[in-house]
């Protein structure tokens, strides 16, 4: 004959099954994956992670602004610099000029060669405009006063005028040959032995040119009176 089965006998002390610890964490688990899942979507749906981005797009815009407004004063200050410093009577041609005109050997002008351009006086009555020179034909020879000594001197003008200034020396060239030996036999010994005897003199005879011509002509013009030859005897 079999033997009976024997009975399940509990034993003190061994652990009890772990089924029911198991499926209360996996409902823990899950309450908390739904909770924050509800918490994402809500702050999705209400835009916060969008003004997060709203914020940094605007932030960057407005760095792009300051740095393309700090360029265009830049660049308005060079463009302002560069206006000051141009020429307000510069020929607007001159560029032209300069840089596209061959000279036959193969090169061009240099743009930086400005061209040359001949001063016009818009007014030849009062508008200086160039250099003119006039030479009396003959010499003037005078006495010194007080002494047996004689002067001799040959005389050129200067002046910045048009030709009009020399064809008034050479209208009245007689009499202003008169005023200038009156002013030269005012000389002495004493004043040939100062240092700047030669350049009081001609300033005295350009008054005296000029004081004549604006007697006959109402205007002078003369600005400079050259020695070419000065001998005392």
């Amino acid at each position: 004959m079999s033997a009976a089965a024997a009975p399940e006998v509990e034993v003190e002390g061994e652990p009890k099954k772990k089924g029911p610890l198991i499926k209360i964490i996996i409902m823990v688990v899950a309450v908390l994956v739904l909770i924050g899942g509800s918490i994402g979507g809500t702050l999705f749906a209400t835009g916060f992670f969008s003004k997060k981005n709203s914020a940094e797009a605007a932030v960057e815009d407005t760095l792009e602004k300051l740095d393309g407004e700090g360029k265009g004063e830049a660049e308005g200050h060079g463009d302002a610099h560069g206006d000051a410093h141009a020429d307000p009577h510069a020929d607007p041609h001159a560029e032209k000029k300069a840089g596209g005109h061959d000279d036959g050997h193969g090169g061009g002008k240099s743009a930086d060669e400005a061209p040359t351009k001949e001063m016009a006086s818009p007014n030849p009555d009062n508008q200086r405009w160039k250099f003119n020179y006039y030479a009396l034909e003959k010499p003037l020879l005078s006495n010194i006063a007080g002494s047996r000594k004689v002067m001799q001197v040959q005389l050129t003008v200067m002046t910045h005028y048009d030709d009009r200034v020399i064809k008034n020396m050479k209208t009245h060239e007689l009499a202003l040959r008169a005023g200038i030996l009156d002013v030269m036999r005012q000389s002495t010994e004493a004043d040939l032995a100062l240092p700047d005897f030669r350049k009081a003199l001609a300033e005295n005879v350009r008054l005296t040119i000029n004081s004549l011509l604006e007697k006959y002509e109402g205007f002078g013009g003369i600005e400079e009176v050259l020695f070419t030859e000065f001998v005392v005897q």
